[in-house]
């Protein structure tokens, strides 16, 4: 069951199956080559996540996250992440820092390049690896599941003009107050970040 949901979870995320667009059991259980009950059991799961929704007399569709719904979940994310970048602070090893120091240059690289999909991949590299420096495991799951639930509109900030060349010094400053062991630093570089996140968004409009 646990496979046929992350399946089903990285479909939806690849954008196989778009907001508002019904499941239907039949054709997971052919693709995913499982039982309808595992199927069921993986929609509950993916409902309880945010990702499905279950509409009475439609079945379980592709639940639609609106942009004020995104920005909250930032906001929430802008907490538990300044965290985790915290947390991390205190705990880097020297291989730690270094790999740290690894990412933030090849960042700076794809950024100089005009490599914005491979700066985009760094990103998410960049805060997976600050989750697992800091070893937090409530705070990585709960940032898991809403980064999921905003996966549309992360792509879409993405492709903003000139995105990538802002973020990167933002970055920069996690990664560099982390190296320090600054964790009041790392946190409010963090949150900085998000916060600049959160303002991009607000400038997108609903059309996206």
């Amino acid at each position: 069951m646990t496979s046929a949901r992350d399946a089903l979870r990285e479909a939806i995320l690849a954008g196989d199956y778009l907001p508002g667009e019904r499941l239907v059991e039949a054709q997971l259980i052919e693709r995913f080559d499982v039982s309808r009950f595992t199927v069921r059991l993986a929609l509950q799961d993916l409902a309880a996540e945010g990702l499905v929704e279950i509409q009475r007399n439609r079945g379980a569709v592709v639940r639609k996250i609106s942009l004020a719904e995104t920005i909250e979940i930032t906001q929430v994310r802008m907490v538990l992440e300044g965290l985790v970048a915290a947390r991390a602070a205190e705990r880097v090893t020297d291989a730690g820092a270094a790999e740290l120091d690894e990412i933030g240059l090849l960042m700076r690289r794809a950024v100089e390049a005009g490599e914005h999909r491979r700066y985009s991949e760094l990103n998410q590299r960049l805060h997976t690896l600050i989750r697992t420096i800091a070893g937090h495991g409530t705070a990585d799951r709960l940032i898991g599941t809403l980064k999921a639930q905003q996966a549309r509109h992360q792509i879409m900030l993405a492709l903003v003009p000139g995105r990538p060349q802002r973020s990167l010094p933002q970055h920069e400053a996690i990664i560099a107050a982390i190296r320090a062991r600054d964790p009041k630093a790392a946190e409010e570089a963090m949150r900085d970040h998000l916060a600049s996140v959160i303002e991009v968004l607000e400038g997108l409009g609903e059309a996206f």
